[in-house]
């Protein structure tokens, strides 16, 4: 007779700790693209920064190999996300995509109460998770074309180079603010940033902030053994 499989095989395992169940929140793939582009992030702020304020300038020198630095790094930032995306290789990816583009009710409702309404029972992303991916994804996309615009201004109208400084230097700014903010709660949330580095969350951990999530996954667990045994029978 089949037995049902536990949720661990189709993790990591489980916690020698504590003796809890792991499960994959994020695998390689995730997590080098995450990390890759988290790199190329900070070295276009660092970069930016002698760019946009004089004093710095003057303190690092060497605008044009900075300005090549810069330059270059903006152009790679999609590189790493869309090879990950690319292949059988990306199938996770493209997975938690969908997740993020998905919005319960319960979740836009949330939102504007600005939180003043219980939190929904949450999938695998919550919402300031998945606006903050939102957020970062359309920059990326728009401060490459901002950033061609700027770079190759004698390929456009003048008018062009107007416009996309001022978009390139406010996003700029917002991104600065949402990164720290990032990096703020990523410190103050230790299991979810270790899930980053590590690939694994805790049954517990998905039990209080994924719920929805760990169904999903306690029923993927168990979904193939109950055809080996409708099988059988």
């Amino acid at each position: 007779m089949a037995t049902k499989r536990p949720v661990e095989q189709r993790g990591v395992g489980s916690d020698s700790n504590t003796g809890d169940r792991r499960l994959l929140r994020f695998d390689r793939v995730e997590r080098a693209a995450h990390w890759i582009n988290a790199l190329l992030f900070g070295i276009l702020m660092a970069t930016a920064l002698p760019l946009y304020f004089a004093h710095v300038e003057a303190l690092v020198g060497r605008r044009e190999l900075i300005v090549q630095i810069h330059t270059w790094s903006g152009l790679a930032l999609p590189v790493p996300l869309v090879i990950s995306l690319a292949g059988s290789w990306g199938a996770r990816f493209r997975r938690d995509l969908r997740r993020i583009n998905l919005w319960m009710s319960e979740e836009t409702r949330w939102l504007r109460g600005l939180g003043r309404e219980r939190l929904p029972e949450l999938d695998k992303f919550n919402p300031g998770q998945k606006l903050n991916a939102l957020f970062i994804g359309g920059s990326i996309a728009v401060m490459l074309g901002t950033g061609i615009v700027l770079k190759w201004v004698s390929w456009f109208p003048l008018g062009w180079r107007t416009g996309a400084t001022f978009v390139h230097d406010v996003l700029a700014a917002a991104i600065f603010i949402v990164v720290f903010g990032h990096i703020a709660f990523a410190l103050t949330h230790r299991d979810a940033l270790r899930s980053m580095f590590k690939g694994w969350v805790t049954e517990s951990w998905a039990a209080r902030h994924a719920p929805r999530w760990l169904q999903e996954e306690q029923a993927a667990a168990a979904t193939p053994e109950s055809a080996s045994a409708n099988e059988l029978t």
